[in-house]
């Protein structure tokens, strides 16, 4: 299947490994050329090797000014931008007694200010063309609160209703806002999470962890123009993980 993405300039945030690396793989493939970032120079330079027509950019989407840095070096080296695919670690895990109030807000900044920042940046550009695409990688959290994770509950959330918001202003100008809500993946936060990724894989119904590539072509559909109708959603991409029925 033409996903009508070849020439399409991307930016992809967070793209030195996992998710972030495999949406920037799947786009690549359909003829995308991919700005990548993150925020260590060794890493987004190795990674950007792996991806053809990819320009490496160090960023740091850690706070709303460094967010607003970076997309708009990446808009620079591209000359533009169609696609944004927001992206950023998770904040320290930990439960409501063992998390202080002082690190709510560099949570927020993380998973709910950078967002925002990303796209006041990007997103005018895309209104002015006519067409544009923004994908965000949040988390199963958001829908299905996780224990030991109430950083990212809380800030994944926020981004999640300012994506749905952002979605119904922006949708008549040719652009689709949507997130999509990995469950357990193969990546090395989850490494760095649990002890054991086959006891994780276990604990999902489908009996494996996700696979970041697999995730990326996902991802890539929804930049296509076959997505054109799909806007304001919030995907999960979970091994059927989530128990509820929305």
């Amino acid at each position: 299947m033409d996903l009508g993405l070849d020439g399409k300039r991307v930016i992809v945030a967070g793209a030195s490994a996992g998710l972030g690396l495999g949406c920037a793989k799947a786009l690549a493939a359909e003829g995308a050329i991919v700005a990548m970032g993150s925020r260590t120079e060794s890493r987004i330079t190795s990674a950007a090797a792996e991806v053809p027509n990819s320009i490496p950019i160090v960023g740091d989407v850690s706070t709303p000014d460094s967010a607003v840095e970076f997309i708009n070096s990446a808009i620079e080296a591209l000359g533009g931008v169609d696609i944004l695919i927001t992206n950023a670690g998770g904040p320290p895990p930990g439960n409501f007694a063992s998390t202080n109030i002082d690190a709510y807000p560099t949570a927020i900044n993380l998973n709910l200010m950078s967002v925002i920042a990303m796209c006041k940046t990007a997103v005018p550009h895309m209104q002015k063309q006519g067409w544009g695409r923004v994908v965000a990688i949040t988390s199963l959290s958001v829908r299905q609160p996780m224990a030991q994770l109430i950083l990212s509950n809380t800030a994944r959330a926020g981004a999640t209703a300012f994506l749905k918001t952002l979605a119904t202003e922006v949708a008549a100008d040719g652009i689709t806002v949507n997130s999509i809500q990995p469950g357990l993946h193969l990546t090395a936060r989850l490494a760095g999470l649990a002890a054991s990724p086959d006891e994780l894989a276990a604990s999902v119904p489908a009996k494996m962890l996700g696979d970041p590539a697999d995730f990326g072509k996902v991802a890539a559909f929804l930049c296509s123009d076959a997505a054109k109708f799909v806007t304001g959603v919030a995907i999960p991409i979970d091994g059927g993980t989530a128990s509820g029925l929305q």
